[in-house]
């Protein structure tokens, strides 16, 4: 039986640790039957020959830059079965000038606004805000999340842009608050999915530290989306 392959590309903003963090996964893929190539730039996705034979691609990549072959490269590679997923500013804020590639993921980080007003919630995480990953009924039966309850987090919280072709499997809520400008809670998808052509996408915004990757359920969704996303299983 061949190997599943899997291409690790990471860079971008060293805030997120992305050596750290993907290391932090690459165990598990291979233990799961991987054969793993790590990239530190994105030159790898304008390369047809090691994309086509790429069944999985889990990008730690913040911000940073992209060329129009690389992600037309990217695209063509999911639209063709190449599972793609990635966590937090590594899939969800990455690459800010594309177009192209925030029409591929289907959301892109906003903002991460507001202050926890009772610090003494919640785990560590400094100022950041105590709040929710909620399981929408969606993920309650979806295999990323399935049997995953609510939980919470003292990290970055997310506010995120999308479209109506991702499929949420968790969201999570911004509070009205009398020191920010908006008028109304807003609800943003934390983990979703996306079918991009024979493709699949997963995108788990949670992920900021590597403690926040520890823990037990963003570990969990973020492995399962990597056997979900990859290309044998989205062919089954």
């Amino acid at each position: 039986m061949a190997l599943q392959r899997a291409l690790v590309v990471r860079g971008g903003w060293e805030g997120h640790q992305p050596v750290q963090a993907t290391e932090l996964f690459i165990p598990f893929l291979e233990h799961g039957g991987y054969d793993v190539r790590v990239e530190e730039t994105t030159e790898v996705y304008a390369d047809t020959a090691v994309m086509s034979a790429t069944d999985l691609v889990v990008q730690c990549i913040t911000m940073s830059e992209i060329s129009p072959e690389q992600v037309t490269g990217l695209s063509r590679a999911v639209a063709s079965g190449t599972g793609f997923t990635g966590w937090h500013g590594g899939i969800a804020d990455s690459f800010r000038a594309s177009s192209d590639y925030l029409h591929l993921v289907g959301g892109q980080f906003a903002a991460h606004p507001g202050e926890d007003p009772c610090p003494s919630r919640g785990e560590g995480g400094g100022g950041h805000p105590f709040h929710t990953i909620d399981i929408t009924d969606l993920g309650r039966t979806h295999p990323v999340t399935r049997g995953i309850d609510d939980f919470a987090l003292r990290t970055e919280q997310y506010w995120v842009l999308h479209d109506d072709l991702i499929d949420v499997l968790a969201t999570t809520t911004h509070p009205q608050r009398l020191s920010q400008p908006w008028h109304r809670p807003v609800t943003s998808p934390a983990i979703w999915t996306r079918s991009w052509g024979e493709g699949r996408i997963v995108v788990t915004t949670p992920g900021h530290s590597l403690d926040v990757l520890e823990h037990p359920s963003v570990r969990t969704v973020i492995e399962r989306g990597m056997s979900w996303a990859t290309r044998t299983a989205s062919a089954s």
